[in-house]
């Protein structure tokens, strides 16, 4: 895809936030690694370049750095942090460490820019752009404590004039010291004399705070002017132009050929199958497997829902035996993931010899999925964890794979849902795994510990229906550890599994928050399962957030 905006990504924990904040100004943006050559830069033909932040110092010997052709594209570029510090010593400015690192919430001020660059101050260019978006935000939040607005502007380059101030989030130890030639001082802090800088010529400019966090006051705002005031970008990324470029890619490759998907009854695979439908017709075939590994009556629901919307064309695979089998003795989650990834593929290929053969293979992947397995920046990033339909594919595959939704996250993915009519139901159910209770079983699958955390994970769903915060949630789920415990029931010793309760708030899974669950109704849960559950006699409650903890236990 060409145009829109490439995020190149330092290693910063950030990135995905700051491709999210740029769709979420309805433009295109897509992640690419820092080594990426000059000559692919120029095929994309961006309107604009973000550089992520990174947690390495520009002078190390190991620092990433970039193609420094980069800013004579005639691209504008927004270097974030690292960023910042990267286009400032690669164009002859200085970075130091100036014993004083800058952690949290900080006093912006506003800096009277120079000549550099031909912006005339803070009249016009860049330093307007940036000036009128401080002003903007000083407006809106009252007037931040002058005396506070003095002591920034203190910590500042000599000849600096505070015009304004505002909140934002720093994360640096080293700091900008010195502007580039031809570059205007915007704004500086207690520890950053060059907090911001730009050349609007080039149409270069870094700041050293971070935008895309919501810590930073007005960080949007500040995104927004840098594509449309800076590069010129239209708000063309919308739900129904996904729709409709996702409709015309997928008939370019599949052509007459025919396709088969596997259906799991979760919102991805549904907008997934969806968009092909739309795309090829009554050429697409839906399989539902039904694994073992489901949640309490999923089977039932997911045939109920989509028995009159796909008709004949929706085939029903019992196929536990096969998934338990091949689970049998594995532990490790990376293998579960793994056997549970090949299982789908064999069992799509029984399916395919009954139906014909399709050619193509259509999987509902997301962005999350790509970069936790170590596919968001070229195979460099670190492997989270494999998902089933990435990392747990076998490498003999029979099909060539239609993923329609391999660049959108789950926001975009439920937004795409409702423009194409699918039941709510389905649009806003919770994200279930794909290896489904395999991986919420925290050891060795058996067929009795997962009906043992079905029957639980169901009473943890009802509560939290009932409670009204199912939509609240990102998810809400039990985990059980192949591990036990000695309880005491009936004036008995009991020796048996405990459950784990986890609910996260998330935005889009690469960062979530466990949820401040009500006493009462994590009570009531950790009464029921104690109560309800043969197998049972301990129940825990989860509060790791992600990072350092991922959302699901394996």
């Amino acid at each position: 895809m060409t145009g829109g905006v490439l995020v190149v990504d330092f290693g910063a924990q950030y990135s995905q936030l700051i491709a999210r904040r740029v769709r979420e100004a309805r433009v295109w943006s897509e992640i690419v690694p820092y080594d990426i050559s000059i000559d692919e830069v120029i095929r994309r033909e961006p309107e604009g370049i973000i550089f992520s932040g990174g947690p390495d110092s520009v002078y190390s010997d190991i620092a990433p750095g970039v193609d420094e052709r980069i800013y004579s594209l005639g691209v504008p570029v927004l270097g974030i942090c690292y960023g910042a510090q990267l286009m400032a010593a690669s164009l002859g400015g200085r970075v130091e460490k100036t014993g004083r690192r800058e952690y949290g919430r900080t006093l912006l001020a506003g800096a009277g820019g120079g000549d550099g660059g031909g912006d005339g101050g803070a009249a016009g260019g860049l330093a307007g752009v940036f000036a009128g978006w401080l002003a903007a935000v000083r407006a809106t939040s009252g007037a931040a404590a002058g005396k506070a607005v003095e002591e920034a502007a203190g910590g500042g380059q000599a000849g600096t004039v505070a015009l304004g101030a505002a909140e934002v989030w720093m994360s640096h130890s080293d700091s900008i010291v010195e502007a580039p030639p031809g570059f205007a001082v915007l704004a500086t802090s207690q520890g950053s004399p060059v907090a911001a800088f730009g050349d609007t010529t080039r149409r270069l400019l870094g700041v050293q705070f971070h935008p895309e966090v919501s810590h930073t006051s007005g960080g949007q705002a500040l995104i927004e002017r840098f594509l449309f005031d800076v590069c010129g970008c239209f708000p063309s990324w919308t739900h129904v132009s996904i729709i409709e470029r996702s409709v015309e890619e997928i008939r370019a490759k599949v052509g007459d050929a025919t396709a088969l998907c596997g259906l799991s009854g979760g919102v991805d695979s549904a907008v997934a199958a969806a968009i092909v439908r739309k795309a090829i017709g009554s050429r697409l075939t839906c399989v539902f497997v039904d694994t073992g590994l489901l949640r309490q009556g999923e089977g039932d629901e997911v045939r109920q829902a989509f028995g009159g919307l796909l008709g004949d064309s929706l085939v029903c695979v019992d196929a536990s035996g096969e998934f338990f089998a091949a689970l049998k003795g594995l532990t490790d989650p990376e293998k579960k993931r793994q056997a549970v990834g090949e299982c789908f593929i064999r069992v799509f290929e029984k399916a395919a010899h009954e139906i014909g053969n399709p050619h193509f293979l259509v999987q509902g992947t997301l962005y999350p999925d790509v970069i936790e397995s170590g596919g968001g920046r070229s195979g460099q990033a670190a492997v989270i964890k494999s998902h089933h339909n990435v990392g747990g594919l076998p490498e003999d595959l029979a099909f060539e794979l239609v993923e329609p939704l391999r660049m959108l996250f789950k926001d975009e993915v439920r937004a795409v849902g409702d423009e194409l009519g699918l039941p709510e139901g389905i649009v806003w159910r919770q994200p279930f795994p794909g290896p489904g209770l395999a991986v919420r079983v925290v050891g060795e699958v058996t067929q009795q510990r997962v009906e043992i955390l079905r029957a639980a994970d169901a009473i943890v769903g009802e509560e939290i229906r009932k409670a009204g915060l199912y939509r609240e949630l990102w998810q809400s789920f039990a985990v059980l550890p192949a591990v036990r415990s000695v309880g005491v029931m009936g004036d008995q010793r009991t020796y048996a599994y405990p459950i784990v309760i986890r609910a996260v708030t998330s935005d889009d899974a690469m960062t979530a928050d466990w949820a401040r669950l009500p006493y009462d109704i994590v009570e009531t849960i950790s009464a029921r399962i104690i109560g309800e559950v043969e197998g049972v006699n301990r129940v825990v409650l989860d509060v790791t957030s992600k990072p350092p903890g991922t959302i699901e236990w394996e």
